[in-house]
């Protein structure tokens, strides 16, 4: 456990050195991470079992980046056993999803809304977590291949946990009410959706396979977007990320099929628009913490309940 001022110092230092962040994020952390941080240890201080954090954010926003320095900050400033998950890395493989795209709606091949995640999987996971039964091994998704990592490669997890992380673009939204379904929302939905089948199916996966799981947590943040118009150019700064950092040369993604160009990042973010939009004007009603972005994805604000 660290203590002094110079330890936080390097724990911030080596934080942006990995992260590839500018020096700004010593004082965000400062200023909003590192409060949440002492409330989440008060939260979980004497707790006889694991505290669950659940993050919402959009793509891009950066809920990678705050679970990242929460596990961080809790572990090494203040001692605790801390664990992130993210939905992400319970897709359902490629094979799985060709599957679902014949049997229910060509749309689901694409990996994403609810109903291309192994829900079942993500139960037992949390599930085990909360009753403390080790060992355990969590899932990794490789998105540069757009398949699960072999199982050697899941993240193993062999004693009792303090706080569990977990994160998703659509974590903590709920269903809508079926009446706003009828109208497609974009391009992808009047051409592709045109009987509505497909978002229909997603709303029904929603409320019956995620909905239930969302009462495991007890403690909500969002990372809350101005507008559904940033994402874009947020998981495009996402993606040209994850190229740099596997060396990938613009216009050779043979060894990653699973990269995007940014022309298929517009389409793709299509297929998340309606839950963004459903989450950005609902979600913030049942979070503890709320954090406003700016388009630059700066905090301009915080709403915190307790």
């Amino acid at each position: 456990m660290l203590s002094t001022d110079t330890d936080l110092q390097d724990l911030l230092g080596s934080f942006i050195y990995r992260h590839q962040l500018s020096s700004k994020f010593v004082d965000i952390a400062q200023k909003w991470f590192i409060p949440l941080c002492k409330s989440l240890e008060l939260h979980h201080d004497g707790a006889e079992t694991p505290f669950f954090v659940g993050i919402n954010g959009c793509q891009g926003s950066g809920k990678s980046t705050l679970s990242d320095f929460l596990v961080e900050y809790l572990t090494k400033i203040c001692g605790l056993n801390v664990i992130t998950l993210s939905l992400d890395d319970f897709y359902f493989s490629k094979a799985t999803r060709l599957a679902l795209s014949i049997k229910i709606h060509p749309l689901l091949a694409t990996r994403g809304v609810p109903g291309t995640h192994d829900v079942e999987t993500l139960k037992t996971v949390l599930t085990d977590l909360k009753q403390r039964r080790f060992p355990l091994s969590i899932p990794r998704f490789n998105k540069a291949t757009d398949d699960p990592f072999e199982h050697s490669q899941w993240l193993n997890v062999d004693k009792p946990v303090d706080i569990v992380i977990m994160e998703g673009w659509c974590w903590g939204v709920n269903a809508q009410p079926t009446s706003l379904l009828a109208d497609p929302i974009n391009r992808l939905e009047l051409e592709e959706d045109t009987t509505g089948a497909w978002r229909h199916y997603v709303n029904r996966q929603l409320h019956i396979s995620y909905e239930p799981l969302y009462k495991m947590m007890d403690y909500w943040i969002m990372l809350k977007a101005p507008s559904f118009q940033s994402v874009e150019t947020w998981r495009c700064e996402q993606e040209h990320k994850l190229k740099l950092t596997l060396g990938v040369v613009e216009g050779n993604n043979s060894n990653h099929a699973g990269l995007m160009s940014d022309q298929q990042i517009r389409r793709f973010i299509q297929y998340y628009q309606r839950l963004t939009e459903h989450g950005l004007a609902t979600l913030d009603e049942q979070c503890e913490t709320v954090f406003e972005l700016d388009s630059e994805r700066n905090i301009v604000s915080a709403r915190v309940i307790k």
